[in-house]
Formats: structure tokens, C-alpha cells, sequence
């Protein structure tokens, strides 16, 4: 028995109690990680008050930490499964733990920006690998579906409580609280980590692949950079049309690379998987959706109706009430019964939310709004689970790191073209605009996460067909066939 295969082996003989353990410190990894995204919302007025912070600059500050994630969760994924997944996560909390400590020191929004970055590389480091520790440790398929269950409705919690704790510590402390708070819960999981989640790593280690992770960059950065000053720029610029060749060409060049390698760094052959394919595409779609119904929404609560942080942070209560009361629930219900109806209620509740906000105005009664955000709650509370299942759902182990990494990219590339792309449909109205033109602009988002609603019901129907099943089956007959044929050698 080689000592990878061993490693792999005592984590899956651990007891239940430390194997829940385990759990308890990879969703902590989550929330923090995930919060990030979500708690900068409601600080937004406060930092652009602060640091005199441009339009540009506070889209920036949130879609730099999610570019950074979406561009090098991958590298993080398979570097954990090729030197250690245990060692892989104590640097990314150190990490993580360093930038949020800059962030809170920032005097600028530059420094801000670059403080955000880093704390992102250290993000890249925590979500994919502690997914992959989670299915490691939960060896049993019904009590893995579960666990990872359990573990993808923290990303949807995460999310949605957010602007809650955001709201509360700007009002009370000041926006330099929502990045120091994450310093004490990265120093306690860093010691928890050491004693007790066990050291894994993939049967089959997958070499590094630099032409790959230079043209994922190349082509998710492109992309953001376009969508976010095309609107100062126009989307006649040479400048924008560039950027949007440059991202073009990547793409092809992912195409044309990416197969001819032993091992890519985007494994292209899991999209054969249909479930597979339709996970990350619903992952993109959902939270892309998701992110710029937040963004709006605390930009709606704070600059149209003049609520302060903590004010609009409690309004967005039903949906973190909503995710914490369905998502357990759903991970449960996908492991006894499958995917397709929680994620047929996620889109069509995502769908009919982005439909009734296009009737928010300034003066929308209070309960109505918060009515609408009932929908969303609904909708993140039931996508989470069955999306994080279906993305890993047959595959072999050796292959749990590379399509988590996928998966988790897939949300956070959707995340930062949510925001990219609402900061760009308010443009103006977002700092200048009241009322009704902040509404008015508000518009396209809402027929957007009405497209996109409605593409999770199609994609949850089509992925859960019998034939769709069957291709999941065959993809992964193709990398246990290679890890056969590795072990051999």
C-alpha cells in the first residue's frame, strides 16, 4: 500500500465524532472565506466615505477577492491533492488571516484592493481543499451526500448572514471590524486543524500546470476588467473590445491546450458528465444571480430608503433564517431522493424574486420588500446542497479535489460577474442616482435573475435525466481506468 493510498485510508477509519469534528473546522473555513464575499456590501458607503473611494474602486474591492478565488481555486485543488490537502489548508488560513489583518489597516482604497487580494490567494487555499477533506473523511456515500450537504449550505449561510454581522459591526465598531473579526477564528481553526484533521492527498498526483492557470487568469480577468469599465469606457473603446478578444482568445487556447495534457488543470473530459457540466454552469448562474441581488439590494436599503447598515443587514434576516431552516433539510432530501426538485424550487423561486423586484420602488411598503427577500432565501436556502452534490456525484477520488475546485471556481467566477455586472447596469445611479432612477437602473439586473431562474429549472431537469445519469457513469469510468493504469506503473 503506497503512503498516499495509506494516508486515505486512516482518514476514512477516523471515529464519528472526529470525522464531524473535522466538518466542524472545514465549515468554519467556509463561513469565513464566504462571508467575505457578502459582508462588504453594507460597509461599501462607509469605505467610499473613508477612503474617498471611486465607482470603479468599490466594485473592485468586492469582485478582486472573488477574481482571485475563481482564478486559482483550481491550482489550489490539485496542488492539495498532489502535497498534502491538511498542509495546503493551514497555509491558506495563515494567509487568509494576514490579509484580513491588512485589510483592516488599509489608508486606502489601492491598499484595500491589494489587502483584498491577498486575502483571496488565502481563500483559494481553504474552500476546494476543505471540501475535498470533507468527502475524504466521510468514506460512506449517504453520510458523504450529507456531509457535503451540510457543508454547502454554509457557503448559501455565509452569504445570506453577511450583511447582517457587516451591518452590526460598521454601525457599532466601523468597517475596519468586518476584516479584523476573521483574525481570531483563523488563529483557533489553525491550532484546531494541527490536532485533529488528518493529512490525504489524491492516489494519483496531478503535475502543475502553468500555460493553464495563466490563461484561466487571463480570461476570468480579462472579462471582470471589460465589465467593469465599460462603463466608463464604452463598449466601443478599443480598450474593452481588446479585453474582450483577449478573453476570447483564452478560452481558445483552453480548448486547444488544455486535452493534450496528461494532467490540465482544467479537465476538460469531466464535462462529458452532463450533471457534472450542468453543476457548474447552475453554480455560475446561481450565484451570479445571488451576488447581484445583493449587491442591489443593500445599495436599495441604504442609498434609496436611507437605512443604516445594521437596518439594512436585518432586513436581509429572512434570508439567512430561510438558508440556515431549508439547507440542512435539502442536503437530506438530495441524498435520499436526489437533486431535481430542490433545484426546480430553487430556480423557479429565483426566478419569480427577480420578476416582483422589478416592482420595488422608493416608497415599496417595508413588508412587500421583505416578502421578495423570502423568495431569495428560498432559492439559496434549496440550490446550495443539491449543486455541491451533483458536482462531485460519481466520481472517482482521485478526481474530488479537481471537481470541487471546479464547482467552488464556478461560484465564485458567477459571484464576481454578478457584481461586475450589477455595479455596471446601475452606473451611475449607484453613487448619484436616487429613487427612481436607482430602481429604474435596477431593472436589468432583475430581468437577469429572472434568465438565469429559469435556466436552473432547465438545467435541474435535464441533469437529472436517465441519460444524463449515464453520462456521469461514463466519465468517470475514464479516470478510474487512468488511475488503474497509474498504479500499475
Amino acid at each position: 500500500m503506497s503512503a498516499s493510498t495509506l494516508l486515505e485510508t486512516t482518514a476514512g477509519e477516523l471515529s464519528r465524532r472526529r470525522r464531524f469534528l473535522v466538518l466542524a473546522i472545514c465549515c468554519a473555513s467556509m463561513v469565513v472565506v464566504v462571508m467575505d464575499i457578502s459582508i462588504v456590501n453594507v460597509a461599501l458607503p462607509a469605505i467610499r466615505r473613508d477612503l474617498h473611494a471611486s465607482e470603479s474602486g468599490l466594485q473592485w474591492t468586492v469582485d478582486v477577492y472573488t477574481l482571485v478565488l475563481a482564478g486559482f481555486l483550481l491550482l489550489a485543488g490539485s496542488t492539495a491533492d498532489r502535497t498534502g490537502r491538511r498542509r495546503v489548508f493551514q497555509v491558506g488560513l495563515a494567509t487568509f488571516g494576514l490579509g484580513s489583518l491588512l485589510c483592516g489597516l488599509a489608508p486606502s482604497i489601492g491598499w484595500l484592493v491589494a489587502a483584498r487580494a491577498l486575502q483571496a490567494v488565502g481563500g483559494t487555499m481553504l474552500n476546494p481543499v476543505a471540501m475535498a477533506i470533507v468527502a475524504t473523511v466521510f468514506p460512506d456515500p449517504a453520510e458523504r451526500a450529507r456531509a457535503i450537504g451540510v457543508f454547502g449550505s454554509m457557503s448559501g449561510l455565509s452569504l445570506a448572514l453577511g450583511p447582517i454581522v457587516g451591518g452590526a459591526l460598521v454601525d457599532g465598531v466601523g468597517w475596519h471590524a468586518i476584516f479584523w473579526i476573521n483574525v481570531p477564528i483563523v488563529a483557533a481553526a489553525i491550532v484546531l486543524t494541527a490536532l485533529f484533521v488528518p493529512e490525504s492527498r489524491a492516489a494519483r498526483a496531478r503535475r502543475f500546470d502553468p500555460v493553464g492557470q495563466a490563461l484561466m487568469i487571463l480570461v476570468l480577468g480579462s472579462l471582470v476588467y471589460a465589465l467593469i469599465e465599460s462603463r466608463s469606457l464604452g463598449w466601443t473603446s478599443p480598450v474593452i473590445l481588446g479585453l474582450l478578444a483577449v478573453a476570447v482568445l483564452g478560452v481558445l487556447g483552453i480548448l486547444g491546450y488544455e486535452p493534450r495534457r496528461a494532467d490540465p488543470l482544467l479537465e476538460l473530459r469531466l464535462f462529458r458528465s452532463v450533471p457534472f457540466t450542468s453543476a457548474i454552469l447552475m453554480a455560475l448562474g446561481a450565484l451570479c444571480g445571488f451576488s447581484a441581488f445583493l449587491f442591489v439590494t443593500t445599495q436599495y436599503l441604504q442609498h434609496v430608503r436611507d437605512m443604516s447598515a445594521l437596518a439594512a443587514g436585518l432586513c436581509l434576516l429572512p434570508v439567512g433564517a430561510l438558508v440556515l431552516v431549508l439547507s440542512p433539510r435539502t442536503g437530506r432530501l438530495v441524498g435520499t431522493r436526489g437533486p431535481r426538485l430542490p433545484l426546480v424550487v430553487a430556480g423557479a423561486a429565483a426566478a419569480l424574486g427577480g420578476l416582483c423586484s422589478l416592482w420595488l420602488g422608493p416608497a415599496t411598503p417595508l413588508p412587500a420588500v421583505l416578502a421578495i427577500f423570502v423568495l431569495f432565501g428560498v432559492f439559496l436556502g434549496t440550490v446550495n446542497p443539491p449543486i455541491t452534490n451533483t458536482a462531485v456525484s460519481g466520481m472517482p477520488r482521485s478526481m474530488v479535489g479537481v471537481a470541487t475546485s471546479l464547482s467552488s471556481a464556478g461560484r465564485q467566477t458567477g459571484t464576481t460577474l454578478g457584481v461586475a455586472i450589477a455595479g455596471t447596469t446601475l452606473g451611475s445611479a449607484l453613487v448619484r442616482g436616487g429613487g427612481t432612477a436607482f430602481t429604474s437602473a435596477a431593472h436589468g439586473v432583475w430581468w437577469m435573475v429572472i434568465g438565469l431562474g429559469v435556466g436552473i429549472v432547465v438545467l435541474g431537469l435535464v441533469s437529472t435525466a436517465r441519460w444524463a445519469l449515464g453520462t456521469a457513469t461514463r466519465a468517470a469510468a475514464v479516470f478510474e481506468g487512468v488511475d488503474v493504469g497509474a498504479r500499475r506503473r
